[in-house]
């Protein structure tokens, strides 16, 4: 049984690096703010597979992005753009002129129109499918690859654990390599996604403390200090204004921000306020922390997105140690 499986996990990571083009089926998790060029080339250079955050920079912004990376790293790396950008086409435009070769969609359900662009570059495109059914939808619209991503993850995340995601789509969708990611910090779990049927996998968190990471060295800090139980998903205090979860390392910020909502919804309910305007108080409170937490080391009222997987952050090392180390667990080989 123990041979079936180790043959089964690489069978699946050669199709994984067979469609990245790199040495491990490693991504880099697109981070905003973090994952810039030094620290996706430097994953690059690795052997890993590095992921450009655009967030939301301006198309100006993206094609010096790119060219940096370029000239940093002839390994493959790929954009991640999201979905809601108002010069989404525009983006899209300057990474086919640029001869980008993945990209990966994020935050939302693409239109056929958006893929059918990335098509028209000759674009390999990558998406996130929350469940089967959207899976099969983003395979049927043409996508080359999709990522399943759980809970444990920082940042916007979903509703669902990365283990329960696995079981669910890894069985089912076979027509398109699948990616893992969501608090993964160690080799052997990313063998056991393998063995699951996964081509490869994602990791954001381990990355933010690599001496080739921009974050400020109070960001790495606080990392390095957290355990896994210290990230935890925002909270929502009243179903009348929701909030997208957002994990994070928990701070004075995310303290603040529970009592800002409760202050917005009791001006609500004396009628002080309407609900459209309460809503976008509520949404905006977090506008600009996480630039503040990263760049500027404001780890107090900034905002420290990292997945569980910060336990397992215990020191600054170079890309190369931190990939060699998974990769040495998992028992991955060239």
């Amino acid at each position: 049984m123990t041979t079936l499986k180790i043959s089964s996990a690489g069978m699946s990571s050669q199709i994984g690096k067979n469609f990245l083009g790199c040495t491990y089926p490693i991504m880099g998790g697109a981070m905003t703010w973090v994952s810039e060029c030094n620290l996706v080339a430097a994953i690059s250079n690795a052997g890993g597979f590095g992921v450009l955050a655009c967030g939301a920079m301006p198309p100006a912004n993206l094609r010096q992005e790119i060219l940096a990376t370029q000239k940093l790293t002839d390994g493959p790396f790929a954009v991640n753009l999201i979905l809601m950008h108002p010069n989404l086409p525009e983006l899209i435009d300057i990474c086919g002129a640029l001869a980008v070769k993945y990209l990966v969609f994020a935050g939302g359900l693409p239109t056929q129109t958006q893929m059918n662009q990335v098509k028209s570059h000759g674009i390999k495109l990558m998406a996130f499918a929350p469940t089967v059914m959207i899976g099969k939808k983003l395979v049927k619209m043409g996508v080359d690859a999709l990522i399943i991503e759980g809970s444990e993850a920082g940042g916007h995340i979903g509703p669902v654990s990365t283990s329960v995601l696995a079981q669910e789509i890894l069985p089912v969708i076979r027509d398109v390599p699948v990616f893992v990611a969501g608090g993964i910090g160690r080799g052997e779990m990313i063998a056991l996604y393998l063995q699951m049927g996964a081509a490869g996998v994602q990791l954001g968190t381990r990355f933010v403390c690599a001496s080739e990471s921009i974050a400020h060295a109070n960001f790495k800090q606080a990392f390095i200090r957290a355990e896994a139980r210290d990230a935890l998903a925002s909270v929502q205090l009243d179903a009348r204004f929701p909030v997208i979860p957002v994990r994070a390392i928990a701070n004075q910020a995310s303290r603040i921000f529970m009592d800002f909502q409760r202050q917005v919804i009791d001006r609500f309910n004396r009628g002080d306020i309407e609900q459209k305007p309460a809503q976008l108080e509520i949404e905006h409170f977090w506008a600009g922390a996480l630039r503040r937490a990263v760049i500027d080391g404001d780890v107090e009222t900034g905002s420290l997105m990292a997945g569980q997987s910060v336990g397992m952050v215990k020191s600054i090392e170079p890309c190369s140690a931190i990939i060699a180390e998974l990769v040495a667990a998992a028992g991955l080989k060239l």
